[in-house]
């Protein structure tokens, strides 16, 4: 059996294989609500073969939305369409997760093929928040700062949105503390500049994303896994590296996380990445064996080979596939075949295995 088909067991959770669909944002959907277009999104790639579907970055309020199309899990009306998804996920051999997010200083700007930066308020935007009055770009809002109180409706939100997450019927869930939003905002001492109990040393940085991860604990059952999604390095001098990326991951694991997925960037605008095949494998390689945690690897892995030889080679346990899945929501039927496994298709399509 290829490696990356083999089962892994995460807590009470069985995947079927290594293969995970990366959180994904479709800019789909009205007021946080999810509807027919991410039942086909998700549901089809469930179909297609994958072991672990997770939902694109879902909002916990409605101020962290990226853009205003952006899924929500704020309000306990947005779970029924949520539930149907997973429920479809469920029953096509795959396991249903979501990503909790807020967007910080990166919210209110427009969808990808709508425009750039700041969606003004005539269009639906609003001010964003963040953990210093430092924008992203010159295009992106001033954050408001967040005060103690916003620091604790934050917490709150991600607490809430565990709890709904469960009655939708999710099974794994991942904190999104990367890309250079919120959470990350507060890790990187690039883009926080305070000097309270949430600023300046390594210590405070971290503070916020483990309170958030005891607020979802909170509301999580102990027995289904939790993910956390860092960015490894900002590719910047000075801002957050690989070194202090273990020394957290170390501390996750402590803490009762059970898989870190290692990518990278999104925090500095004009950082000079050097993207090429599998380039953010080393950071998932060297976490996970200086911290002896599951690990997933991302980016620019799109061939069978390539991410047989991650795992094989133990730079990763997990294989999460984005852009590629986009293209092909069947990739794991064809990848199957590449590595000589004689993997079971659904009914419906076996007449053209």
């Amino acid at each position: 059996m290829a490696k990356l088909f083999e089962p892994i067991q995460l807590k009470s959770i069985h995947l079927k294989n290594r293969i995970v669909v990366s959180p994904m944002c479709q800019y789909s959907a009205v007021d946080g609500y999810a509807n027919n277009w991410h039942l086909v999104h998700l549901g089809s790639r469930a179909v297609g073969g994958a072991g672990l579907v997770i939902s694109e970055a879902t909002a916990v309020s409605p101020e962290g939305r990226i853009s205003p199309e952006d899924l929500g899990i704020w309000e306990d009306g947005h779970i029924d369409k949520l539930r149907e998804i997973t429920s479809f996920i469920k029953e096509n051999g795959a396991v249903a997760g979501i990503q909790l997010a807020h967007a910080g200083r990166k919210a209110s700007t427009y969808a990808e093929w709508r425009g750039k930066g700041k969606v003004v308020e005539a269009d639906g935007g609003w001010q964003p928040v963040g953990p210093s009055a430092l924008a992203f770009a010159d295009d992106y809002a001033v954050p408001t700062v967040l005060d103690q109180e916003g620091i604790e409706k934050v917490k709150a939100d991600f607490g809430e949105a565990a709890r709904r997450a469960l009655l939708a019927g999710f099974e794994v869930l991942e904190i999104h503390a990367a890309h250079g939003y919120l959470l990350y905002e507060f890790l990187s001492p690039l883009s926080n500049q305070r000097t309270d109990a949430y600023g300046g040393s390594f210590d405070n940085r971290i503070r916020l994303l483990l309170e958030v991860l005891r607020a979802v604990q909170g509301q999580w059952p102990s027995h289904l896994p939790i993910f956390v999604r860092i960015s490894a390095t900002e590719w910047t001098d000075g801002g957050w590296d690989l070194e202090q990326t273990v020394a957290l991951a170390k501390i996750l694991k402590e803490r009762g996380v059970d898989v870190i997925d290692a990518s990278s960037g999104g925090n500095v605008a004009d950082a000079k990445i050097p993207i090429g095949a599998g380039y953010q494998v080393p950071f998932a390689s060297a976490v996970k064996k200086q911290v002896g945690i599951t690990t997933g690897a991302v980016g620019l892995i799109t061939s069978a080979a390539q991410a047989e030889t991650i795992l094989v080679n133990r730079d990763a346990d997990l294989i999460f596939l984005a852009r590629e899945l986009l293209r092909n929501p069947y990739w794991p039927l064809h990848a199957a075949k590449e590595l000589h496994v004689d993997l079971a298709w659904p009914n419906q399509y076996r007449r053209a295995k």
